[in-house]
């Protein structure tokens, strides 16, 4: 079964002055500002593409982490993951780092190495992110 989600975005005005709003539209969660100054200079209270694909990255890699784990028999008590996104002008998304700690009792460092890896690769978002040309991993046992 196919599941659909959407967001949506409105713009108005240049590039470099224009402002615009991105909305999650499946859940009516929020809608945030955007602009041209909060994705390649400071956010400002706002947010920028890259932000939103960094927090899809984290959600997404959370899920695929305790699925990885529940497949090899063991369960995940907690997991904090960051995940930055690097946009280059004129190169676009350049690098995407993941910093995962994770509470996994009776699991060894090893183990959770080869099963964070595991989700790394088969989570759909870092699939979806495959064009990026550096995509790190520092994973570790809380």
């Amino acid at each position: 079964m196919a599941v659909i989600r959407t967001a949506g975005s409105h713009w108005e005005g240049t590039l470099q002055d224009g402002r615009g709003t991105v909305t999650l539209a499946s859940s009516n969660a929020a809608t945030h500002e955007v602009s041209w100054p909060s994705r390649a200079e400071e956010p400002a209270g706002q947010t920028s593409p890259e932000e939103l694909i960094a927090a899809a990255q984290c959600a997404c890699y959370n899920m695929s982490l305790t699925h990885t784990l529940e497949s090899k028999g063991h369960t995940l008590e907690s997991v904090d993951t960051k995940a930055e996104v690097t946009f280059e002008l004129g190169a676009g998304l350049t690098r995407l780092a993941l910093t995962v700690r994770a509470t996994v009792p009776g699991i060894s460092e090893e183990d959770f190495r080869e099963a964070a890896e595991t989700a790394k690769t088969n989570c759909p978002v870092t699939m979806a992110l495959s064009g990026i040309k550096e995509i790190t991993l520092d994973a570790a046992l809380a």
